[in-house]
This record gives structure tokens, sequence and C-alpha cells, in this order.
């Protein structure tokens, strides 16, 4: 390729926000020189790709903040993402949970004593349990804690109709895992990792599966890789033993509830809350659900002009929570 041509593309893969293609031509720009016999704009070509490379991290800290370029390419319809501020303490847990997902911040903060081992941290984790949670917001908390950008997959983006191009496209997916270290998301896993003998499988079901497996058992990335599903029964029983660690959710006691609807409504009077006619509602409910109440609760205070909660109001929002649960 002539240098015209390599200007050429190296202008086309830019204007299309095609990183990898752009640094590919690069490449073949560097050898054109090298066999020309240009061994010093060579190597110079090759130290800007290598210096480039490192660059294209997605994320990195100026003076202390951390700096979010959203994906490019091909990956801006395979991952969003956010730099989520919420923190562990921010969330409502039991106390056993709370401690597994310490020890997996401790672990990745000590990474480097571990190594020192031959040992490795905990990074590639399945979190499994009903809907609202709080599944999704772990990730988030987990990625603020680290001071990590949160990475969600778009299943609608990696999931086509042709089960060739999805396996090419997690391929894209845990390419970017190496080069730009983050928490990467892969909510309602179950559409990605269900087992393989379900009675619709086509076959392809299965490579893509069997491909998804074999990039999470060869990624050494510095990466944290989050799955999360409501239905752990639909998962392939291979999908378990390749995580570092099963991280069971469920739903939340009448003392974590009480906890939860507190907390949210801090801001408002609730002294005089009939709590045990109150938690006599709350079998059943998620975190998200007791979220949701503690809010209409809320609303229906402030809209009267009060910044009183009453145990009517409250009694009645988790009512209509629970009605309206599946």
């Amino acid at each position: 390729m002539s240098t015209a041509r390599h200007i050429l593309a190296l202008l086309k893969s830019h204007l299309e926000g095609d990183d990898k293609e752009f640094l590919s031509v690069a490449m073949q720009a560097a050898a054109h020189e090298a066999r020309l016999g240009h061994a010093s704009v060579a190597q110079q070509l090759r130290d800007l790709i290598d210096e480039a490379k490192r660059r294209t991290a997605a994320a990195h800290t100026r003076g202390g903040q951390i700096i979010v370029l959203e994906p490019r390419g091909e990956l801006a319809s395979l991952l969003s993402v956010q730099t989520p501020r919420i923190r562990l303490n921010d969330m409502v847990l039991s106390t056993a949970l709370a401690e597994r997902l310490r020890r997996v911040l401790v672990e990745q903060r000590q990474q480097k004593k571990l190594r020192e081992h031959a040992l490795h941290p905990r990074r590639k984790l399945l979190f499994v349990g009903p809907p609202g949670s709080g599944k999704t917001m772990t990730a988030s908390a987990l990625a603020g804690e680290l001071h990590l950008p949160l990475f969600t997959i778009m299943l609608e983006g990696l999931i086509t109709k042709f089960m060739g191009e999805t396996a090419a496209k997690l391929r894209l997916v845990f390419d970017a895992l190496r080069q730009t270290q983050g928490i990467y998301l892969f909510d309602e896993f179950d559409a990605l990792g269900a087992h393989r003998n379900q009675a619709n499988d086509v076959g392809e079901i299965r490579r893509v599966l069997n491909s998804f497996l074999q990039f999470l058992e060869k990624d050494t990335s510095n990466s944290l890789i989050v799955a999360a599903t409501n239905h752990p029964e639909m998962l392939d029983r291979a999908l378990f033993r390749r995580f570092d660690d099963v991280i069971e959710y469920t739903l939340p006691d009448p003392e974590l509830a009480k906890e939860i609807l507190s907390r949210k409504l801090a801001p408002f009077e609730t002294a005089d809350l009939d709590w045990s006619r109150l938690l006599s509602e709350v079998n059943g409910l998620s975190q998200a659900e007791l979220a949701r109440a503690s809010e209409e609760a809320a609303k229906q205070a402030v809209l009267g002009g009060s910044t009183v909660i009453s145990s009517d109001a409250l009694f009645m929002a988790l009512q209509e929570r629970k009605a309206a649960s599946p």
C-alpha cells in the first residue's frame, strides 16, 4: 500500500471511529516505511502506536477525577459506560453479603500482594437472585469503590440472529476488557448463558456459549467481570465453575426491610410510624420495591404540604407494590 493509500485509510477509519482499524493501518504504514529503509520513521511510528494503545483506555484520572471516554466504533453498540458515585455503604446489605463483597474489594485493592505469592484476586463474579435485590446496584457500587468505570454489555447489540456475529462481538468485548480496566456487567446473563440442552437449542446457541466459556476462562485482564441473573436455574452448569465467586442475593427480612425504609425516608419525619403494622406487609417485596413504596409515601406527604410520613400512606404504598409484584 502506498503512503497516499495509507493516509486515506487512516482518515477513513478515524472518521468512522474505528480505532482498531486505525492502528492496524498505522502498523502497515510502519512496515511500509521499514521496507523502504526508513528505519527511524518506522520506529517513530511504532512508538506512537504503542503510546496510542496505552491511551485507548476508556477511563483515566485527571486531578483525581475519573474521565470517561465513550466506546467508539463497533464497541459503541456493545457497551454503555458510566462513572458511578455510589458506594457499598449507600446500600442496605445483610451482614453476610456485605462481608463477601468487601472481601472482593480487599483482594482487588491488595492484588499486588497476592500476585507476589502467585495468588489471584477474585475478579469474575456471578450474582444470582430475584429482581430488584441489588445485583446491578452492587456492580455500580464496586465500580465506585474501586474508582473504575462501569461498562454494561448491551445484549441487544451483542446477540444477533447470526450467532457467528455474536461470537465475534464477544471477542470485541473481551478485547476491551484487556485494553480498558473497569467493571464489565453482563446483566440478564441468562440470555447468553442458558444451558446447552434446551429443547429449542439449534446448535448455534451452544457455540456462542462455548465461545463465552473459552473467553472467560482465558481472560487474564485486570478488569472485573460481573454477570447477573434472576434465573440461575437457566444457566449452564459449566458456567458456575468458571467464576471466582457466586454470590446469592435474597429478598430482605423484616429487619433489613425496616432499615431500607428508614434510610429512604430519612429526610422526613417518621417518629410516629407503626412499624409492627408496616413490617407485616413487607414479606415478598424486594429492596427496589421497598424503595419505591417509600418514595410514593414521601410524594404523598410533600404534595399534601407536609414532611410527616403517615403509617396509612406507607402501608397503602406497600400494599400497592405487593399487588403489582408478579
